[in-house]
């Protein structure tokens, strides 16, 4: 579940090295990088629905992949209305 620094968001695009562009629930598209972490575990493809970490600097353009959701934990997030899917 995200707190209240973190966002939900959509990958939009894969750039390569980590990078991706990530479309967040507060309307900003962000570039974000794949935790060190979540790199070798976590496979993060287009379309996947991932929780974002803004950064402390630069909140609006880049941010951190902390987590990535399931087919199932992406549908119930949708259906208890916490991620809205334009």
């Amino acid at each position: 579940m995200p707190n209240q620094f973190d966002i939900l968001g959509v990958v939009l695009k894969n750039f390569g090295s980590a990078r991706m562009n990530v479309k967040c629930q507060d309307g900003a598209t962000r570039i974000c990088r794949v935790r060190g972490k979540m790199k070798k575990r976590n496979w993060v493809r287009e379309g996947d629905t991932v929780l974002v970490s803004p950064w402390d600097f630069q909140a609006e353009e880049k941010g951190d992949i902390i987590f990535r959701y399931t087919s199932n934990q992406t549908q119930w997030l949708q259906n208890k209305g916490l991620l809205v899917v334009e």
